[in-house]
């Protein structure tokens, strides 16, 4: 059926005839007239609508309206006279598609974020989550333009992976065999050759690896797709599924990935900032004052720089105290990443050169044999948003860095001879989404900012 979109509607089209649909928000009746609030999910704000007896079997429908009813609603758009609205649409004909119940949960109130995640297939209704919603679709939008534009390959990687690429061994296992009867070795362990993969698989944790092959073919990629992690963690930052933007980039080092890394996140906020408007002011009211601000000067200032051991020696020397202990070696912890950024440089900060110890095993080993050419980016309110490194491409080097991080080479035979045939100096990094939509709305739970979050117990929508 033609309809309008709320968002599409424009003041040129005051006097016309349009039909919209949607749900509805709130109805206030009167006996010879109603104002029936309605939206679609295009855009933050609601279409009121006029109804009056003049429209046919306006009684009869009346009784069945109630918020959550879906309607569509032909009438001439009008100029309004009320306030927060410059239109509305004065009904001349209107057809319920859908009643709802009295026990409707999501009544014109303010609901808890937890209350709504055990509704995940009605929260999209709500303000906040239809605005996260959009917030999301932009920057996906914005990923793909900005990669697009330096001649980037979009890549589609395996979800299904015999490989560990951080190296933790915290994966889900893909299995087709009976789990409560599994054929078994002599030595008791589980024989996985007689599994659909003929060995082990797993969720992926990172589509890098693969990316890194095709860099080797066609110079720069990038990947956007799902990730998982079995770690058993319900943090407010961690999720079990979620997303995540890769790029990799052949003839390139580690400054070349830090300019990347720079340039895309201005050009994501410099995005959403221009064509999200309505649904920033909406977090900046509700969420968090002065998120604006905080986004604005993110993609308009220069990013710090400050190698690993730099940052030790300025968190050691300052007089906050930190829950976590600070010396070298250590993993920063969300305090220290935050102080940086937020404190000492007041702007955002790019950290290079980490021990090798606490970092992956793919990664470059510098000169010094201490540390690694890796990077990570860190914002205010967040701290680290993006991490990467330039690979190790030499063949040597990567074997003993297998075994010393106790992997075993031959699993990962083909990725190391990309470093026997014509391997190049190459490099990429890694954006959480959810991570990157936390830091745009100012919203504090990760879990409330992807549609259906997947964390320890919880996989029912």
């Amino acid at each position: 059926m033609k309809h309008n979109k709320i968002r599409s509607i424009q003041s040129s089209q005051i006097g016309n005839v349009i039909t919209v649909c949607g749900w509805i928000r709130t109805i206030r009746a009167q006996k010879s007239f109603s104002f029936i609030e309605i939206n679609d999910g295009s855009t933050l704000s609601s279409l009121q609508i006029v109804a009056d007896v003049s429209l046919p079997l306006y009684e009869d429908l009346l009784k069945k309206l109630s918020t959550g009813a879906s309607i569509s609603v032909t009438g001439e758009l009008v100029e309004s006279l009320g306030k927060g609205q410059r239109w509305e649409l004065k009904a001349h004909a209107m057809h319920l598609f859908g009643t709802c119940p009295e026990d409707y949960p999501l009544q014109k109130k303010r609901h808890s974020f937890e209350f709504l995640r055990s509704l995940a297939h009605l929260r999209p209704r709500t303000n906040t989550q239809g605005a996260i919603a959009r917030i999301r679709n932009a920057l996906s939008i914005a990923t793909h333009l900005f990669f697009q534009q330096r001649g980037f390959l979009y890549l589609h990687t395996p979800i299904i992976t015999a490989s560990d690429c951080e190296g933790a061994g915290k994966q889900f296992l893909v299995t087709t065999l009976d789990i409560n009867k599994p054929p078994r070795h002599s030595d008791g362990n589980v024989n996985f050759t007689e599994d659909f993969f003929h060995k082990p698989a797993y969720l992926t944790v990172s589509g890098q690896l693969n990316a890194e092959t095709f860099a080797c073919a066609f110079s720069d990629v990038y990947t956007f797709g799902p990730t998982f992690r079995a770690e058993n963690s319900n943090t407010s930052r961690h999720l079990a599924e979620f997303w995540m933007i890769e790029p990799e980039m052949a003839f390139a080092d580690l400054d070349d990935n830090r300019e990347c890394a720079e340039a895309y996140l201005r050009f994501l906020l410099r995005y959403v900032l221009d064509n999200c408007q309505e649904d920033l002011a909406f977090f900046e009211r509700f969420i968090e004052k002065g998120l604006l601000n905080r986004l604005q000067q993110v993609a308009e200032t220069e990013f710090a720089h400050l190698t690993y051991t730099q940052a030790i020696a300025i968190l050691q020397k300052s007089e906050q105290s930190f829950a976590f202990p600070v010396e070298w070696g250590i993993d920063l912890q969300s305090e220290h990443e935050r102080y940086l950024a937020e404190t000492y440089c007041k702007k955002p900060l790019v950290l290079t050169d980490y021990p090798e110890k606490i970092k992956a095993f793919y990664m470059r080993e510098n000169s010094d044999g201490k540390t690694v050419a890796a990077m990570d980016v860190l914002v205010p309110k967040i701290g680290e948003i993006m991490g990467g490194a330039q690979r190790e491409e030499r063949l040597d080097v990567l074997e003993k860095k297998l075994r010393l991080f106790g992997l075993h080479p031959e699993d990962y035979w083909w990725y190391m001879q990309l470093r026997s045939y014509g391997t190049v100096p190459h490099a990429g990094f890694g954006l959480g989404f959810e991570r990157l939509v936390l830091f745009v709305t100012g919203m504090e739970n990760i879990r409330d900012v992807i549609p259906f979050p997947r964390f320890p117990g919880h996989a029912e929508f």
